[in-house]
């Protein structure tokens, strides 16, 4: 199942109703993960542009896409980056590939 990394800055009335009333925003997201047919398999907090970071496994590229349109649809974020990951073995054989693609430059 691939992966996907999501990258959310959170509004600045979201943040104001954390800081009020604390809550665990991993816990609350994890079971609309799994709805989908996924998990979520990591989620941090950080520093600078986003506020957090999540690593899931979903099924396909429209589970992740229904996944980001959920969360955005709820008005809670400011930002929100979905990047598909690859793992090391699948970029080696993109790398294999690439070297006999034939790509001829300018």
């Amino acid at each position: 199942m691939p992966y996907y990394m999501h990258q959310i800055a959170f509004t600045s009335e979201s943040w104001a109703k954390m800081v009020k009333q604390p809550q665990s925003r991993e816990q609350a997201m994890r079971p609309m993960f799994e709805k989908l047919g996924g998990r979520l398999i990591t989620y941090w907090f950080c520093f600078g542009e986003y506020d957090a970071v999540l690593i899931s496994e979903l099924p396909d590229n429209a589970t992740a896409a229904a996944a980001a349109m959920a969360a955005a649809q709820s008005g809670t974020l400011r930002t929100l980056k979905t990047t598909p990951l690859i793992s090391v073995d699948e970029s080696m054989e993109g790398m294999k590939k690439a070297g006999s693609a034939g790509f001829r430059p300018p």
